[in-house]
């Protein structure tokens, strides 16, 4: 769903390579109606050639997840470095709209243009050979989703990052059970990939925990999808259901529809397990909850946005160029550094602790510990995993 934006320019040097909004400026392209909002860099651009806009999904920067991650690290880019930021928000769920938002952006002047999520691979398609000069950045979009919107491969002016779900899930769902819950529940948004891998690597963490403590027969996943990135009545009923029944913390992986699992949650003392970002915060504010989010499975996506436009700007396009990158665990040492993780500073389990987190993820990087980042079946378990027809 992401538009390409800056394309590879060659100045002095070659160049090119996740919930807030103020000042709006209209399109001037009748094509789409798409919401832009401007915002210039504090500092004098000293000039620059590039001005970067972000082009949400079919979120909002308001959905306190991958939209608003994308959309704060790009604005906090450019105020750093002194250029023009735009974010727009296409008018409707197409790649026509999405296409519709790029044009505008490349209109209103923008050339680096960062999208997030597999929804971009069909805009990508179809304007990235047209805009050369216009660098995309793209988040989450795989081999996969390119393929399927027919690109062999990728031009200069794009780049792409993924995920390794998989070992945020197993994080989660291996630091639950450590915790002490027995009865787990899985919240996927629609069945896509990422989405897939969350989960199975949910199952497979609290497996292994399971195993380990000597209770498998204990421990219970329920799992579903609710087939969309949002909460409605049909998807908090069936999670009333799963807490009525003794679900004691759901890991609602995909966009807003964390709000359903949190609905049903506070209304028996339930807890929730958020995704993409540390969404403790963001969850107990809203619901007035203390301890509703016991953990998020993150992503490093403002990591990623920040270090792709600093090496852009930097003239280090060549690194990214044309590229797919895979992102994982990349430290055993300062699981901070990593590309998926927990969060640290809001940590507030006590069974498993801080310490015995960074034992698993230096288990994990030296391969010790091994997750499949296989999307093909549920994986085999020990403990019991009943799935449930997806919700819509």
């Amino acid at each position: 769903m992401k538009k390409k934006l800056l394309s590879v320019l060659l100045v002095a040097s070659m160049v090119a390579t996740m919930f807030v909004g103020c000042g709006s400026s209209s399109s001037s392209d009748s094509a789409s109606d798409a919401t832009a909002t401007t915002e210039e860099g504090a500092a004098d651009a000293a000039g620059s050639d590039y001005k970067i806009a972000m082009i949400t999904d079919s979120g909002d920067i308001t959905d306190m997840s991958f939209n608003q991650t994308t959309y704060e690290a790009s604005k906090a880019f450019a105020e750093k470095n002194g250029v023009d930021f735009q974010y727009y928000k296409p008018t409707e769920d197409s790649d026509d709209a999405r296409v519709a938002s790029f044009e505008n952006a490349v209109t209103d002047g923008y050339n680096v243009i960062v999208v997030p999520g597999y929804l971009f691979a069909g805009m990508i398609a179809q304007v990235a050979a047209d805009y050369p000069n216009v660098t995309i950045i793209a988040l989450d979009c795989g081999e996969g989703d390119f393929s399927g919107a027919g690109m062999d491969s990728l031009p200069e002016n794009v780049c792409s990052f993924t995920y390794q779900e998989e070992l945020a899930g197993y994080m989660a769902g291996y630091a639950a059970v450590k915790e002490g819950y027995k009865k787990l529940g899985f919240l996927g948004g629609m069945a896509v990939p990422a989405v897939i891998r969350y989960g199975f690597g949910f199952v497979q963490g609290a497996d292994a925990a399971a195993v380990e403590l000597g209770n498998a027969s204990e421990v219970e996943v329920n799992y579903v999808y609710g087939g969309q990135f949002y909460g409605d009545d049909a998807v908090t009923a069936q999670m009333d259901t799963w807490y009525s029944n003794g679900t004691e913390v759901v890991f609602a992986c995909g966009g807003g529809i964390y709000t359903s699992a949190c609905e049903a949650a506070t209304k028996v003392d339930g807890k929730v397990i958020g995704v993409d970002v540390d969404q403790s915060g963001t969850i107990e504010n809203a619901y007035g909850v203390e301890g509703l989010c016991i953990t998020s499975a993150m992503k490093g996506l403002a990591a990623t946005v920040d270090s792709t436009l600093t090496d852009l700007f930097a003239g280090n396009w060549s690194k990214y160029s044309g590229k797919i990158e895979n992102l994982g665990i990349v430290s055993g040492d300062d699981p901070s550094l990593n590309y998926v993780q927990l969060p640290m500073d809001t940590w507030t389990m006590k069974n498993f602790t801080v310490d015995d987190y960074k034992a698993l993820v230096a288990s994990m990087n030296d391969g010790t510990v091994k997750v499949s980042n296989s999307t093909d079946a549920m994986p085999k378990t020990s403990i019991k995993v009943t799935e449930f027809d997806n919700i819509h």
